[in-house]
């Protein structure tokens, strides 16, 4: 591997100085990227210095630098994770075979699509967050918000290097076609609907971070067995930045419950609404629509999509090699809950159709274990409440739990009760202009926190709480 060069005006360890003809590609690319970044990347960041981690090495030890960065000085590289040696495809028709350098030519379009899709989420996140630098609850808060931006840019820099790279003209023209979508846009709208969704507070911010970029690490995780090498290295290495953005969700939403216990024990009271807080009911409801909406990603419970790009080796399970099965799946059944006569019941079906089903439910497994963590903040300060995930069928709009009414708990239910009943489970408009209410002016005082959310316990990279995270021109 070659070592990488910060000469070059796209740093990165995949020898792109040796290959002229993509490293003009590229570079003829960067000015358009650049361009969307001005137009849609965060508003009001073009001559602050933003306490950044930015990626200097694919290694694992030492892999990254932290140093306060103009966002017009950031540089998004293209960085592969290094290469196993000898590696094979570990799943499907293909299993046991050395695994590929280019791209199968009988599945070029499948393996096209995925990437695309992919790769479309990372923009898509950047345009939904972009005016929240405007009513951050701290300077603490305001640089993780642009560092989530900036390593969301960075993964799309790294699917645009897969398209330009193995997919010629069409993959070029996929690259352009993701800075000209918009997230929102009712005509050019990103692929995916939750990246349609607006992210207008903070609160929406890191259940996103929290939830949704919990969906990208599942989706990370089934493309980084991909017997195509290349996508496997770059959703590899993605993977080590898509923790720090889980993280930023879920201490961002911990520290809200944590403001609101601390207001409701001082005042002996739950209307802390009052006191300028986020109450825990509001907090739930935020959970059960970005649960909901972030589950439908995962498209339906029963796919034979899915089932071809497993076959194809493509795109593989969660911790595909652990798993103690033949990894074919052809005489495989796996047991998917299906709506039946008022209520739900486990079907089997064929596992290679059930494979969106189980990365929904390992994505599932894993919100859980994060909303345990909350609660054990409430019980903290002994209050009598608790959060909880709604049930897999609620306020779905893909798949086939998507014809029926369902409440959190589980219950089957009229369409008519399901409206009537929509404020008690999603936020209402109330809920959203009250929380929108609380996003005032910025806090940019070192060591400040806006009155609705705690500070956190430690800094970043060792830094103090109250450490200048951005320096303003």
């Amino acid at each position: 591997m070659s070592s990488i060069n910060y000469a070059e005006k796209i740093p990165n360890n995949v020898n792109l100085s040796e290959d002229r003809k993509l490293q003009r590609a590229l570079e003829s690319w960067q000015p358009h990227y650049i361009d969307w970044w001005k137009e849609m990347g965060p508003e009001g960041t073009a001559t602050s210095e933003i306490y950044l981690r930015t990626a200097i090495s694919a290694e694992p030890d030492g892999w990254a630098q932290f140093g306060h960065v103009k966002m017009e000085d950031y540089r998004w590289g293209i960085f592969l994770a290094p290469p196993e040696k000898d590696r094979k495809v570990n799943f499907g028709a293909h299993k046991g075979e050395d695994a590929w350098q280019e791209v199968p030519g009988e599945y070029r379009s499948m393996l096209r699509r995925l990437i695309t899709v992919q790769g479309d989420t990372e923009p898509a996140s950047v345009e939904q967050q972009r005016l929240l630098g405007k009513c951050c609850p701290s300077l603490y808060d305001l640089r993780n918000l642009f560092q989530v931006n900036v390593e969301e840019g960075r993964h799309l820099w790294a699917m645009v290097y897969l398209l330009h790279a193995h997919f010629g003209k069409d993959g070029r023209e996929e690259a352009e076609e993701m800075l000209a979508r918009r997230s929102g846009d009712a005509d050019k709208p990103r692929i995916l609907g939750a990246f349609n969704e607006k992210t207008a507070d903070w609160l929406a911010f890191f259940m996103f971070t929290f939830i949704t970029d919990r969906d990208g690490k599942y989706q990370l995780c089934a493309l980084a067995e991909s017997g195509f090498d290349p996508l496997s290295r770059s959703c590899r290495f993605m993977l080590t930045e898509e923790a720090h953005h889980m993280f930023v969700g879920e201490s961002g939403v911990g520290r809200i419950i944590e403001r609101a216990c601390q207001v409701m024990k001082e005042n002996r009271t739950d209307d802390v609404r009052k006191f300028g807080v986020i109450d825990l009911p509001t907090i739930q409801r935020y959970l059960n629509f970005h649960y909901s909406v972030t589950s439908d990603l995962y498209g339906a419970e029963v796919s034979t999509n899915a089932a071809t790009s497993y076959n194809m080796g493509l795109k593989g399970r969660f911790e595909e090699t652990k798993i103690g099965d033949d990894h074919q799946l052809e005489n495989t059944t796996y047991s998917v809950l299906h709506p039946v006569s008022g209520g739900f019941q486990p079907i089997e079906v064929p596992a290679l159709n059930a494979l969106n089903e189980r990365l929904r439910l390992d994505w599932a497994e894993d919100v859980a274990k994060g909303v345990e963590r909350w609660n054990k903040i409430i019980a903290k300060y002994g209050i009598d409440f608790k959060l909880t995930l709604p049930h897999l069928a609620f306020n779905r709009a893909i798949g086939h739990f998507s014809d029926i009414a369902v409440d959190p708990a589980g219950k089957v239910i009229s369409t008519e009760e399901f409206e009537r009943r929509r404020d008690e489970w999603l936020p209402s408009e109330s809920d959203l202009a009250y929380v929108l209410s609380l996003m005032g002016g910025a806090v940019t005082q070192p060591g400040k926190f806006a009155n609705w959310i705690a500070p956190p316990a430690r800094g970043i990279n060792n830094q103090p709480v109250d450490f200048d995270y951005v320096r303003f021109a």
